[in-house]
Order: C-alpha cells, then sequence, then structure tokens
C-alpha cells in the first residue's frame, strides 16, 4: 500500500466535447438497456429449458459458460481493434446478432441449437460494449465516473427488466415467445444508428482537429501499472464470480429453499437486479468526487457481511439482503472502468473490452464451475461457499492512490 499519490500531468488543448452531452449518454445508456435485457432473456428462462430438455445443472452452466466465453474472448480484440479504427456502425451490426440468437433461441429443439444461439448473442454483445463504452467516454465532457453509471445504468436495469418480462411473456406460455423479444432488438439496431450517426460527426471533427486530444501521464512504472491492473482483474473476478451465482442460481436457491414457484423466484431475482441497476447510479459519482479506489474498496470488501448471512436467514431476510448486497456490489464496475482508463490513457475500447470480457468470462467459468457443485452437493452450498468472495476486495488496499487529493465541491 502506498502512503504517496503519484502525479498526473495532463494536457488538454480545446476539446471536441466541452461539456457532458447528457442526450448521447442517455441514448447510449437506453441501448444497453436493450441489450443486457435481451441477455437477460437466457438464463431467465433456464427453469423452462431445464424442464423441457430434461437438462442438469452442469448443462445449465454451459449455456451461461458458451454465451460469456463467446463475448469475453472476442471483446479485447474488438476493443483493441475499434481503438485504431473506430467502427461506429458496429454497434447496430452488433445488436443484429442478438436479434439473430433470440430468432434462433425461439425455435430451438435441443440443447446444442441453445448452444449456437446463446454463442451468437455472445457475439453480439462483444462487438456491442467496447465501442458503446467509447461513446460514453467521448460524451462526458470530464465527468468520466458519472457518464460510466449512466451507461451501466441502462446495462443493469435492461437485466433486472428482462427477467421480469420473461416470467410475463414466456414462462406461462413457453420457449417460442422468445419471439417477441426480436422486436425490441430491432428497436435498439434503430436507436444504435442514431447513436452512431453521432459517433461518426464526433470522429469526422476529429480527423479535421488532430491537435485536440487530451494526453494524460501518470509517473508509475510499467510494471506497477500492469499490477494495478491485475489487482482490478482480480476484483473483477470476486464481484462477477459471486454475480454468477445470483444470475445463474438464484431462483433455483429460492425455489429449493423456501418451494417458490418460477414466477414467484423471478420476482425476487428482479428486485435483486433491480438494486444493482440502483447501484450502479451512485458509484461513478462517488468516485468523482471522493476517489475511485475508497468506493471500489466499500463496494467488494463492504459487502460480504451481507453475502455471508444470505444462506442462512428466512425468506424475508433473504430478500432484504439481497437488496444491500446489489446495491453495495453494483457501484463498483464504474469506478474500477474509469480507475482502469487512467491507468492506461487513450485506450478506451482495449481496457473495456478487457474488463467487459472479464466480466463476462468470470461469470460463465463461475456458472459452469457452481452447477457442476450444485449437482454434486445442493444449491445452498453453492451459495456458502460464494459467500466468502467479497474478502478479496481487501486487495485494493494495494492499489496507488492516482488521483490526487480530492476537493470537494458544494
Amino acid at each position: 500500500m502506498e502512503s504517496t499519490s503519484p502525479t498526473i500531468t495532463t494536457t488538454e488543448p480545446k476539446k471536441l466535447v466541452q461539456q457532458t452531452v447528457y442526450s448521447i449518454l442517455f441514448t447510449i445508456s437506453l441501448a444497453h438497456f436493450i441489450n443486457d435485457m435481451l441477455q437477460s432473456v437466457i438464463p431467465s428462462i433456464y427453469p423452462l429449458i431445464k424442464q423441457r430438455f430434461s437438462l442438469n445443472f452442469a448443462q445449465i452452466g454451459l449455456i451461461t459458460f458458451t454465451y460469456q466465453i463467446t463475448a469475453s474472448i472476442l471483446q479485447p480484440f474488438v476493443g483493441l481493434y475499434t481503438d485504431k479504427k473506430p467502427k461506429p456502425y458496429s454497434l447496430a451490426i452488433g445488436m443484429g446478432f442478438t436479434l439473430s440468437g433470440l430468432l434462433l433461441a425461439s425455435f430451438a429443439g435441443n440443447f446444442y441449437v441453445i448452444l449456437i444461439a446463446v454463442s451468437l448473442i455472445g457475439i453480439g454483445s462483444s462487438i456491442f460494449h467496447p465501442e458503446s463504452s467509447r461513446v460514453a467516454h467521448l460524451a462526458s465532457g470530464g465527468k468520466k465516473g458519472l457518464a460510466q453509471s449512466i451507461f451501466q445504468l441502462g446495462g443493469n436495469a435492461g437485466s433486472a427488466v428482462g427477467p421480469l418480462l420473461a416470467a410475463l411473456i414466456v414462462i406461462p406460455y413457453g420457449q417460442s415467445n422468445v419471439i417477441w423479444f426480436c422486436l425490441i432488438a430491432f428497436a435498439g439496431i434503430l436507436v444504435l444508428l442514431r447513436i452512431a450517426k453521432w459517433y461518426a460527426e464526433h470522429l469526422s471533427l476529429k480527423a479535421k482537429n488532430k491537435n485536440a486530444n487530451e494526453v494524460s501521464h501518470l509517473n508509475l512504472s510499467k510494471r506497477r501499472i500492469i499490477f494495478s491492473l491485475g489487482i482490478l482483474l482480480v476484483l473483477i473476478f470476486s464481484k462477477y464470480f459471486y454475480l454468477a451465482s445470483i444470475t445463474s442460481y438464484y431462483t433455483f436457491f429460492l425455489i429449493n429453499k423456501f418451494h417458490l414457484s418460477i414466477q414467484q423466484s423471478q420476482i425476487y431475482l428482479f428486485i435483486f437486479l433491480g438494486s444493482v441497476a440502483a447501484g450502479t447510479l451512485f458509484g461513478g459519482p462517488l468516485g468523482d468526487r471522493f476517489g475511485r479506489k475508497y468506493i471500489i474498496w466499500i463496494s467488494i470488501l463492504g459487502v460480504a457481511p451481507f453475502t455471508m448471512l444470505l444462506p442462512y436467514v428466512s425468506l424475508f431476510w433473504t430478500g432484504v439482503l439481497s437488496v444491500f448486497i446489489g446495491l453495495i456490489l453494483s457501484s463498483a464496475f464504474s469506478a474500477i472502468l474509469v480507475y482502469a482508463t487512467e491507468l492506461v490513457p487513450g485506450k478506451v475500447g482495449l481496457i473495456a473490452g478487457l474488463f467487459f470480457g472479464l466480466a463476462f468470462g468470470m461469470g460463465g467459468l463461475g456458472s459452469a464451475i457452481l452447477g457442476k457443485v450444485a449437482d454434486m452437493t445442493s444449491i445452498n452450498y453453492v451459495f456458502k461457499i460464494c459467500a466468502y468472495l467479497p474478502l478479496i476486495g481487501i486487495f485494493t488496499g494495494l492499489l496507488p492512490n492516482i488521483e490526487g487529493k480530492k476537493v470537494a465541491k458544494g
């Protein structure tokens, strides 16, 4: 742990975007809402397809793993490529892959077709996240934490609404009703075409004004930067491995322990994911004001008491604790992502792809491993062992204080 703060020197000629462009931030947040809502439909119908195709928990985990690993492997490469050659209209193309995956999932007649469908959805996600993160960065007007929080709010809200819509539209009427979500995907393509137009115009202005670039420098060694990125990736592992236990198996946990119906368990999942969406909104602005390192520390480590209590309490307190877990844990990602982009300036696409990719990868790997553990033991045991993952947050103390002293503005 370091007691001194590295200095930051910044040269900022006249910027192309002088102020925070809220219209673009909320539009890209809407696109993120649609993207993540559509992705969340698949795990939401796990109980349905598990019963229809007589799947075990390991196969359920493999579905999540296939989707997540498809997204996670491609995202850093997409980000690295678009850092050099931005592709505004690739956003709409990514949503097109998601639409194709949903269409295939609605008619899938066996387990293997489901795997192909979620692979297409994963490819769509891998194209969407790096470029959309760059759009949020460009429209931030310097308020990077706030911009990421608005962007992440859309994604987490979509993840919360998806299971609720699935419970209303798909669960009572069958798998084929997934096709209705294709209409939402088409609407997402139209939204992303509007974003792409603004993005392309911004790139055109930037090309004409080549001096309008922000150059930042940290007097940290390359080794120290790589070490710090490694710590952040470990924290991402902790956060998303734990979230995998909730998003993939929370409904099974509730059904098994409290004998809820599928629709009742989906409502509890919606409550948890809704709290995740709400918590996302605070992490970025608080990081802008008080320092991202401290928000990361509180968010990861601070959730541990609640996760350790969760497997042992009544249904009422399970719901209450899940809200606290969602609110606290979700505030970390925006702070982590912006902290990482400040460690490696000028590589927003690569960093976004790497961290979103790892988030998806850890979710997929966690789901596959935890599914196997659940088959060997029980769902309740899975939640007991995952409860200790947030203790990894103690490693936040090893991160340097790259932001220097914060001056509060009233």
